[in-house]
């Protein structure tokens, strides 16, 4: 009777030979399995001294399958896409009602935290990871969805246009009051909440201030890398900061912040839902990504639709 159920040999034998094999290097197969080259050769002499045979020949720049080499790789390298198609259906069954979706912390603040609760509320059996990142995201296949504002240069996901906000000067109450109606050249001079993004798209004051007609100083001011700090600061007499104006729809519903009238720029570029192709989607993300267009423009949980241009 053989001492092991399926007469396999060990599987970290197995696995050292099939990432050597179709690395045709041990010290690619090692990067692969976080361990060093010597660990790959150790546990292929193992499984050669098990089978009785040379599995590579040992050359001065690499090593070459034999040909039982070649022919346990092809059974291999069968076996093991087998067993991965298997595992990947058991984890899309379970993930099915798992989605995961990425914004920047400016939207995730304002807006998405609260409407992924009110999706909660509507679809208590579907759970939604959110991740928050400030800059591209580093592989956004990993995700479902995801808003982002302007282009994405690395993304090969479908894109749905959200919306388009505009960009107004807000500060807190008293502050705005008394800079109300104020020129251009007035508000250059005042202290500025800068906030620097690693998205280039992201309109700063300078821009803002140019594309408006003024070519004049604009006040360096005090800067930021995050804009929920930066919409912290107004908020506490820090300086005027620019504002999204359905974005911080909340802080301007709740007189937290006040815009400063009369000057408004529409936004250079639209947000947009990125989302996998339907066919890679799950029934939970098509269900969370439908709600999410729906409500960004029904506007019902932000500024009346006719005070800001969606399309």
């Amino acid at each position: 009777m053989s001492r092991r159920h399926y007469n396999l040999p060990p599987f970290a034998t197995l696995s050292a030979f099939e990432a050597a094999a179709r690395h045709q290097s041990f010290k690619d197969a090692a990067q692969e399995l976080s361990v060093t080259p010597g660990a790959v050769s150790h546990q292929i002499k193992a499984l050669e001294r098990e089978l009785g045979l040379a599995l590579f020949q040992r050359r001065h720049r690499g090593v070459e399958l034999t040909e039982a080499g070649r022919d346990l790789f092809q059974g291999l390298s069968t076996g093991f896409s087998r067993m991965s198609q298997s595992l990947q259906a058991l984890r899309d069954r379970s993930e099915d009602k798992v989605v995961t979706i990425g914004s920047t912390s400016a939207v995730a603040t304002l807006w998405l935290s609260q409407a992924v609760l009110r999706f909660w509320r509507e679809h208590p059996d579907i759970n939604v990871n959110q991740i928050v990142r400030d800059r591209p995201f580093a592989n956004p296949n990993d995700l479902d969805l995801f808003i982002w504002y302007g282009p994405y240069r690395h993304s090969e996901m479908d894109r749905t246009v959200l919306y388009r906000d505009r960009l107004l000067p807000v500060a807190q109450p008293e502050l705005a009051a008394s800079l109300n109606e104020s020129g251009l050249a007035t508000l250059a001079g005042q202290r500025l909440i800068h906030t620097t993004s690693d998205n280039s798209n992201w309109t700063e004051w300078g821009d803002w201030f140019r594309q408006l007609g003024h070519d004049g100083p604009v006040n360096p001011g005090i800067r930021v890398n995050n804009y929920a700090i930066a919409l912290q600061a107004a908020q506490d007499g820090a300086g005027l900061v620019l504002g999204w104006e359905r974005l911080i729809a909340p802080l301007l519903s709740n007189g937290a912040l006040v815009a400063i009238t009369p000057h408004m720029l529409r936004a250079p570029h639209r947000f947009y839902l990125h989302g996998k192709p339907d066919a890679d989607l799950s029934a939970s993300a098509m269900q969370l990504r439908d709600w999410i267009i729906r409500e960004i423009r029904s506007g019902s949980h932000d500024l009346s639709s006719s005070q800001t241009q969606l399309f």
